[in-house]
């Protein structure tokens, strides 16, 4: 059996990936499983990102991050391909925190609409759901910015929460 020239893993016979780290390998006209060819490197797109072994290039798991907030951040933290792209790295530590702030705001809003209605009648709430609609609606732009940024390969850093993110990756 051959090993992996990444890991050094055994590989089964006819695989085209290492089944220890995912590295794509090439077969030869023998069947024997064979080191990773020039073919197998990443590839360069159009837009000049990298793509990585799984598909995506580095600016849409960028973008991907912000998809589902805090779930989609620490994935893309996590995975192997991602987790080592300062860029990638940056977008889903932001995004995290983007996501961690909107939750807090909105569990700070309910409280003291909440406090408001107590005080002074449901007359408030009049006020209160146009207003958190507008709120709610700024804060869906503003996603839809952050993931056009992160696919068009620009570190965009929203205020304090980037450099946040910026400072917790170094």
């Amino acid at each position: 059996m051959a090993n992996c020239t990444k890991c050094g893993a055994e590989l089964s016979a006819g695989s085209a990936f290492c089944g220890e780290c995912g590295q794509p390998l090439n077969v030869l006209g023998t069947g024997a499983v064979g080191s990773v060819s020039a073919a197998a490197a990443p590839a360069t797109t159009a837009s000049g990102a990298v793509s990585s072994g799984a598909g995506l290039t580095m600016n849409l798991a960028a973008a991907l991050s912000y998809a589902l907030g805090l779930i989609t951040g620490i994935l893309f933290l996590a995975i192997e391909p991602f987790k080592n792209d300062k860029f990638v790295r940056f977008h889903a530590m932001q995004s995290i925190l983007f996501s961690a702030a909107v939750i807090v705001f909105s569990i700070v809003w309910s409280i003291l609409a909440g406090i408001l209605v107590g005080i002074a009648g449901y007359w408030v709430l009049t006020i209160d759901v146009p207003l958190r609609l507008l709120v709610g609606l700024a804060i869906f732009v503003l996603w839809l910015y952050l993931m056009f940024q992160a696919y068009s390969q620009r570190e965009y850093k929203l205020p304090w929460i980037g450099d946040l993110a910026a400072k917790q990756l170094k």
